[in-house]
């Protein structure tokens, strides 16, 4: 079985939705019966009114065929360094379902180029201020993990 997302076989793009929500979500943080997944993940971001939480981001990892899709950008600085992540905060969603998307590492990590995401650690992740920008009718799944303060 493939898991391969023909346009032709699809009713809407429910990764650029979801999409969406994060990122409507996570421009208001200024200060379900899952436990884990998307709608808990923004839940969590938005929070309670009445006792900020300080998250500012719902990580993602997205799939295209079955695979996780790997980013990669340059820190600049005077090594232009690459990197890769497996975890991205999204920025944007245009209404053509283009994401500019930011690539989340663990700043106390080395800079190596993970093999999958299982060996990328994901307990302290930080923006990196490296943006790609990905189709996301390109992507036939997204897992959210629990929103985060990475942009501090």
């Amino acid at each position: 079985m493939s898991c391969r997302c023909d346009k032709k076989d699809r009713t809407g793009n429910c990764v650029c939705d979801i999409l969406r929500q994060i990122v409507e979500a996570q421009r208001d943080t200024v200060d379900h019966e899952c436990q884990i997944g998307c709608e808990q993940s923004i839940q969590d971001l938005l929070g309670d009114s009445a006792a900020p939480n300080n998250l500012d981001t719902v990580p993602v990892l997205l799939y295209c065929d079955c695979d996780p899709f790997k980013g990669f950008g340059v820190y600049n600085n005077s090594s232009r360094t690459v990197v890769a992540s497996y975890y991205f905060r999204v920025k944007s969603v245009d209404s053509d379902c283009c994401a500019v998307l930011e690539l989340l590492r663990d700043p106390q990590e080395s800079q190596q180029n993970f093999t999958d995401p299982t060996r990328q650690k994901t307990a302290n992740l930080k923006t990196t201020g490296i943006c790609i920008t990905v189709d996301l009718d390109c992507f036939c799944h997204v897992t959210c993990l629990p929103a985060v303060n990475a942009c501090s």
